[in-house]
């Protein structure tokens, strides 16, 4: 299938939506089709401020002009804003987005071809001199740009309630925090990309310092019709010299323009478990002299203070009790935060209170209006903190720092010396023994970046004890709507995959496998305390049996950063059965290894980084890390903004490979040997890596240039003597081919990063028959057996690596090829377990010391690779695992070898 030469820009669904999604001309569909999304926890959420969402369509069931509507589980209908995410071939959609009003109370959501309804308070984007404003519900938000202020002011009901909201940051010159001074940051740049009705989007472009560092920062604003709400997403790129510059605070403050007197001053703090911190700047409760029950409260309760039914006593001494002025919540590690206030600077700090895990909110509010901030992934991205500032002045300041200034500053530096190893000699040997592939002057934070995500309510009075705790809620696990799998799997999107079955014995112990896997794991996460600004998402790579301890110190086996696709494996587990923890393991993921793991600036830009016990420690820099097939599944089920800037930015990243190589210590190995803008490309880690990017680019805007540089690649491919099995060969950046070359090369890697979901949708979008013959074969001959691997080609066979994972190589060739021998083989391949995991009919984790678990025989390379054989192979060879599956055999398997 080819995309049609004729390309036009497609009209929004709705007025108002960005006219972003170039498409082909594609008539209304006559077949009434429908989609559908739940709740990502099962049912609504008692608190919610809007919702956008992804949904997948058959191929040539909906048009690119078919208008949309929404409809609720009791056929009402939702007001709803919808736009056109991904085209398939024929020009038909293949993804649209949706946005929905905040307070949507349905069990579920149905998308259907029709008229869509409007909101009855739309949201609206108005041009005003060199801003914007905004207007949803009550509120107007004032937008401009060349000053610090992200919004200048926030008035509801046409009262000035808070702004400007700034960008903060603050840089040291050394890691102890000395020579501390504020940053003067810039917004420079405003383009609103969606204005309503249902939702408007404003995307900010800026930085930290006119002065370098310049830690530049992008931010998108986000309003839902009916909501009070911004959602804030805010991410920046550390381009500071880890030896000179020393990042010592980084955050958003909202000053709020607080009227009448001290007593009626409000802070509200959640510090999570419902607990919360309810005060005044000037407490009248608890007092000597008792002012009065109903003067109590009114103020425990945020109203205004009948000052006439006040004890005279008290109110004749106001002035005797002190304001306090200032707070801090401080949660600098993970399972401990402390709340603090004094009454003004030079005076000391008093406790009022410490706990585990606050969930990141805070609000000051008088009865006349106020504003809330909340900050996700709070305790999760220690250190972090709120302040309030002022709360008894003219202005107070509300603060949320990203990066707390009260913890010592960031320290970007390497955690390792160079130990001798200036020659790659000495690196190989030092690969040898740590598995670390170190090279000085590489293992560098310059360009790494990390996306945040916030929330700002304006507040036209100080809300009630549980809206405040609801609006915690809400802010630390966003309510979510996601495509219901049933539907994913009919629209056949993301290769092969199915939706849960336990109706076997074998299919049964591989769902169940599937699912403690995913316990484990996220369980892992909190055992272990994998959190922090900069490590929170990732997981580690592989165990130390004899310490108890995952190998966080030890060189290539620490974090993880996506080594052999375990976002994939929590994406595709995620997609088939719309669950909770799967889905937020993965999101984590999705949001650290596309910023943290990957560069945005610098000579490493659009390459990522190779595990290691910093996320940027390894010298191996890798296409493989930052390739589009981890980032895509978020990306169409979210519709996020900033995995789209993030997935087109990496489009021009081969360029990368005329200056980085990516080959582990032995540069020019054939550079010297090639013409001019020719690189030497693997066909998986590399070509299969960057063809995700291309497919992503070419689904998103149809513009055929990107199909012409995949398929120039695999007719390429499929030319070779040997195929796939080739390896590598050289490759022309401009034509996007590859020079024909006739060796066998096979790596145990080259599937493992993607090449086999990348594949599976390749060949359903594009008929290329010399290329599915390449890949067939490669399938259907890398785990096979010696003899007959020796006939095919006429040598030996190597002992490839990772065969239980290279099982589902074989179960597509099976699949494809209709070869039930195959099939057979495919599932003994998987139920062997070699070089793998394993597959056990029991829950194998066991208690240790300590009051952790353990999962004897694990790494999560092992994790991913079978979690992916399991589903896939689930979907492809599911007769033949019935078959080939002995309940209570360590082998399990009765299929030949």
């Amino acid at each position: 299938m080819q995309v049609p030469r004729r390309i036009f820009l497609a009209s929004t669904i709705l007025s108002g939506a960005a006219l972003s999604h170039p498409s082909v001309a594609f008539e209304t569909s006559s077949k009434r089709v429908s989609n559908g999304a739940r709740w990502l926890d099962g049912r609504p959420p008692d608190y919610e401020t809007g919702q956008t969402f992804g949904l997948a369509w058959p191929r040539g069931a909906l048009g690119a002009r078919t208008s949309l509507r929404a409809v609720a589980d009791d056929g009402a209908s939702i007001a709803v804003q919808s736009w056109n995410v991904a085209f398939w071939p024929d020009g038909s959609v293949k993804w649209t987005g949706h946005a929905l009003p905040a307070g949507i109370t349905s069990e579920r959501v149905r998308i259907e071809p029709g008229r869509p309804t409007r909101p009855e308070a739309p949201v609206s984007v108005e041009r005003r001199g060199t801003g914007w404003i905004v207007r949803s519900a009550a509120v107007e938000w004032h937008i401009a740009s060349g000053t610090d202020a992200i919004v200048r002011s926030v008035d509801v009901n046409g009262r000035r309630v808070m702004g400007p909201v700034r960008l903060k940051a603050i840089m040291a010159t050394s890691a102890e925090g000395q020579g501390r001074r504020p940053l003067d940051p810039i917004i420079e740049t405003i383009t609103v990309e969606q204005s309503g009705p249902v939702r408007a989007v404003v995307r900010l472009d800026g930085r930290h310092s006119q002065v370098a560092p310049h830690l530049p920062v992008s931010l998108r604003l986000y309003f839902h019709a009916g909501s009070n709400a911004m959602r804030v997403v805010h991410s920046f790129t550390n381009d500071c010299d880890p030896e000179k510059h020393f990042l010592s605070g980084i955050g958003i403050s909202a000053d709020v323009p607080l009227s009448g007197e001290a007593y009626d001053r409000h802070i509200r703090v959640a510090l999570g478990d419902e607990r919360l911190l309810a005060e005044a700047a000037r407490p009248l409760t608890g007092l000597r002299r008792d002012s009065g029950m109903q003067v109590r409260t009114a103020q425990v309760e945020g109203r205004a203070v009948p000052l006439a039914e006040m004890n005279p006593v008290v109110r004749d001494r106001l002035d005797a009790i002190p304001i306090w002025n200032d707070f801090r919540l401080l949660q600098h590690a993970a399972n401990g935060f402390v709340l603090q206030k004094r009454t003004g600077t030079g005076h000391a700090w008093i406790g009022s209170d410490e706990g585990r895990r606050a969930p990141g909110f805070a609000s000051v509010s008088s009865p006349a209006g106020g504003a809330a901030l909340s900050m996700r992934y709070f305790w999760q991205r220690h250190p972090s903190a709120l302040t309030v500032d002022a709360l008894g002045g003219e202005v107070t300041s509300l603060t949320g720092w990203l990066w707390s200034p009260d913890a010592l500053p960031m320290d970007m530096r390497s955690y390792r010396g160079v130990m001798g190893m200036e020659g790659y000699d000495a690196q190989n040997a030092g690969l040898e023994i740590t598995y670390e592939d170190y090279e000085p002057g590489w293992d560098q934070s310059f360009g790494i970046a990390r996306t945040s995500e916030l929330t700002l309510w304006a507040l036209p009075a100080t809300p009630a004890a549980d809206e405040i705790r609801a609006m915690a809620r809400g802010g630390a696990e966003p309510a979510r709507l996601v495509a219901e799998p049933e539907h994913l799997h009919r629209a056949a999107v993301f290769g092969d995959w199915s939706l849960p079955d336990r109706s076997t014995p074998a299919r049964a112990a591989i769902e169940n496998q599937l699912a403690n896997l995913v316990d484990f794991y996220s369980e892992e996460v909190d055992r272990r305390s994998w959190y922090g600004f900069w490590d929170h998402g990732d997981v580690m790579h592989s165990y130390d049996a004899d310490r108890r301890q995952w190998r966080y110190d030890i060189g290539g086996y620490a974090w993880d950063n996506s080594e052999l696709s375990t976002d994939l494996w929590l994406w595709y587990q995620a997609l088939r059965t719309g669950d909770a923890k799967s889905f937020r393991l993965a999101e984590a993921m999705t949001r650290h290894t596309g910023e943290v793991d990957v560069y945005h600036l610098g000579r490493f830009a659009g390459f990522g980084t190779r595990h290691g016990v910093q996320h940027f420690s390894d010298s191996s820099k890798q296409p493989r890390i930052s390739t589009s097939i981890y980032r895509r599944i978020f990306y169409y089920l979210t519709c996020d903004e900033r995995t789209g800037d993030l997935m087109r930015a990496l489009l021009g990243s081969a360029e990368r490979l005329l200056d980085i190589e990516i080959g582990r210590k032995v540069p020019g190995r054939v550079a010297t040997e090639l013409p001019p803008r020719h690189v030497e490309m693997s066909f998986g880690t590399v070509w299969s890596s960057l063809a995700a990017n291309w497919l992503t680019e070419w689904e998103r805007t149809g513009k055929r240039k990107w199909r012409d540089h995949i398929v120039a690649g695999m007719e390429s491919i499929g030319a070779m003597p040997n195929g796939w099995l080739t390896g590598n060969a050289p490759y022309n950046l401009d034509t996007g081919r590859f020079v024909p070359v006739r060796k066998l090369s096979i790596s145990h890697l080259n599937a493992v990063f993607g090449a086999v979901e990348l594949n599976s949708e390749l060949l359903q979008l594009l008929d290329v028959p010399a290329y599915r013959a390449a890949w067939l074969n490669y399938c259907r001959f890398y785990n096979a057996p010696p003899a007959e691997f020796e006939a095919q080609y006429g040598k030996a066979k190597l002992p490839f690596n990772l065969r239980e994972g290279h099982s589902r190589l074989t179960a597509y060739a099976a699949n494809r090829l209709k070869n039930p021998d195959l099939a057979a083989r495919a599932s003994g391949e998987f139920f062997s377990g070699q070089a793998g995991l394993g597959t056990l009919d029991h829950d194998p984790r066991v208690a240790a010391p300590g009051g952790m678990v353990e999962w004897p025989g694990l790494s999560t390379n092992a994790a991913a690779q079978w979690g992916l054989a399991a589903i896939q192979n689930l979907a492809l060879i599911g007769s033949a695992l019935d078959e080939a599956f002995v309940p209570g055999s360590s082998k399990r398997s009765r299929a030949r070898p």
